[in-house]
């Protein structure tokens, strides 16, 4: 009997030194991972943006509360190296079954951290344009010109070209105006240089460019090139096709038509 208490007694002080120990390594790494993740979201919010720090600061924390968690079971005798094991297979699996959403996760971190777009800003992304409403961590939000609301997963985003059009300060507006064969082209690039510069929120540095670009059947081809700010461009747009309308149809510039040559043997 003697024996079996001895026995018990170590035993109970075995148990209670591991418990004892696992409590102490709890509690201290408890604070070591405050004082840690403390620190980390300091810095990352003075360097990133404060979605992306906190999501940083919680995957930080999350990931350290695994490793105590790991590190107190190791005190008890669990074998760890089959923990870990464990733990390594289910993430496999759960980021073979979320890749999509992993992907366009890690690429919501990239945009807000490279910053190619902004919200306000008006981009063709991911097939699709329009105005930004919000760049979320899985998807990006546009309204297109239609007012429709489109949302493209962060992962075709970042994935495919992205055109913005507000970065500049401003942009190219690109117009034509067929002539006749018979039409003094110099007179209507000089008419339009006037009228298109006097349209209102045109840039007049660069200037307007007008000028031959083609010959087709009709006659010569003008290109007609306002510079305008991105919040103007479908008022000047439209302004500079009423502008070649009317300008040319005042100063005698007859509607145009093509020519096709037909050969003698064919009539």
């Amino acid at each position: 009997m003697d024996e079996y208490i001895d026995k018990a007694l170590d035993l109970g002080i075995d148990v209670g030194k591991m418990i004892i120990g696992a409590l102490l390594l709890w509690i201290i790494g408890r604070m070591v991972i405050r004082m840690v993740t403390r620190v980390v979201d300091r810095m990352l919010k003075e360097r990133l943006d404060s979605t992306v720090a906190r999501y940083l600061g919680s995957a930080l924390d999350i990931l350290l509360n695994v490793l105590l968690v790991v590190a107190v079971l190791s005190v008890f005798g669990v074998e760890t190296t089959t923990f870990a094991g464990l733990l390594a297979a289910g993430g496999v699996a759960i980021g073979m079954a979320w890749s999509g959403l992993l992907g366009n996760f890690a690429a919501g971190v990239f945009l807000l951290v490279l910053r190619p777009f902004k919200v306000g800003d008006f981009v063709t992304v991911g097939g699709e344009t329009g105005t930004v409403i919000d760049i979320g961590m899985f998807v990006t939000a546009l309204d297109t010109l239609e007012n429709v609301r489109v949302f493209v997963g962060n992962g075709k985003v970042l994935g495919e070209v992205i055109h913005n059009f507000s970065t500049n300060d401003y942009r190219r507006a690109d117009l034509f105006a067929q002539l006749n064969h018979g039409d003094d082209a110099h007179k209507a690039i000089e008419i339009l240089r006037t009228a298109v510069a006097a349209i209102p929120n045109v840039q007049s540095t660069p200037a307007p460019d007008v000028y031959i670009l083609e010959f087709n059947l009709a006659g010569p081809k003008l290109c007609v090139r306002p510079y305008t700010n991105n919040e103007h461009y479908w008022d000047v747009y439209f302004a500079t096709n009423d502008a070649i309308r009317d300008e040319l149809g005042k100063a005698g510039f007859k509607i145009p038509e093509e020519h096709v040559a037909i050969r003698k043997d064919a009539a």
